[in-house]
């Protein structure tokens, strides 16, 4: 578990519209905005903070959200694709993981791999 992350984006707007649809199957929504960055999670609680960065982004991350159930992490994968994400991984189980893990894949708008994931 954590608390909070930062992750740089170079478009700001891009961001924000993928984990909206992204994020709210999971029960996560916007929290807080500027022109400067915005943040994600239970309301009132932001844990996700995007930083609008010019420049190279640098290597991508990898978040892992916890899921409540596999249809949220389907949710979750149907729309960030049409938010704008890039399928890397459908939702499925992955016994390779362990035996109950359950997850899906998507690449964001600045190439971090974001899952949903229950177990």
């Amino acid at each position: 578990m954590y608390d909070h992350i930062g992750l740089r984006v170079g478009n700001l707007d891009a961001s924000v519209r993928f984990y909206t649809a992204a994020l709210a199957p999971l029960g996560f929504v916007l929290c807080s905005r500027d022109d400067a960055g915005a943040g994600f999670g239970p309301k009132g609680a932001p844990a996700l903070w995007l930083h609008l960065h010019k420049g190279s982004a640098g290597s991508a991350a990898h978040v892992a959200f916890r899921a409540k159930d596999h249809a949220a992490i389907k949710q979750f994968h149907a729309e960030g694709l049409k938010a704008g994400g890039r399928d890397n991984g459908s939702a499925g189980p992955r016994a390779d993981y362990s035996p109950t893990y359950y997850a899906a894949f998507l690449i964001d708008p600045d190439g971090n791999n974001v899952e949903a994931v229950c177990t």
